[in-house]
């Protein structure tokens, strides 16, 4: 049996320091802001989809109001999270209060997932060119 370890090389085997918890926290929410802007673009790109073919399409009504449920959700996490990002993690003061806001963020985001797959139920299709 071999139990020989091998050093790690290149850049991971540097000795670091304790994880600074509110550095990773700024950038785990960045990271969740980039996502948001990502969905919040394509929310919208649908939105326009299905106001361009009008309101002969058989789920315009439906529609409209899901891709508007999930747009204003988005723009509420998307304003927690800058929150969430402003006040300092290492600060046990506020402690509480950046654990609910994360808790109402990650619900939030459970609710624009379920809202975006009735979305994409629905079908949102881009109107036929005319030639």
């Amino acid at each position: 049996m071999l139990t020989e370890t091998f050093p790690l090389r290149g850049r991971w085997n540097r000795q670091q320091g304790p994880l600074n918890m509110n550095h990773y926290a700024n950038k785990k929410s960045a990271a969740e802001s980039m996502l948001d802007v990502a969905l919040l673009m394509a929310n919208a790109s649908q939105l326009k989809a299905v106001m361009e073919q009008g309101s002969d399409f058989t789920f315009y009504v439906p529609l409209i109001v899901l891709i508007s449920i999930s747009l204003i959700l988005q723009i509420m996490v998307g304003i927690l999270l800058i929150f969430i990002v402003k006040w300092n993690l290492n600060d046990e003061n506020f402690h509480y209060k950046l654990n609910i806001m994360e808790n109402v963020a990650t619900a939030l985001v459970f609710i624009i997932v379920v809202v975006n797959v009735f979305i994409t139920a629905f079908g949102v299709q881009r109107p036929i060119a005319s030639a």
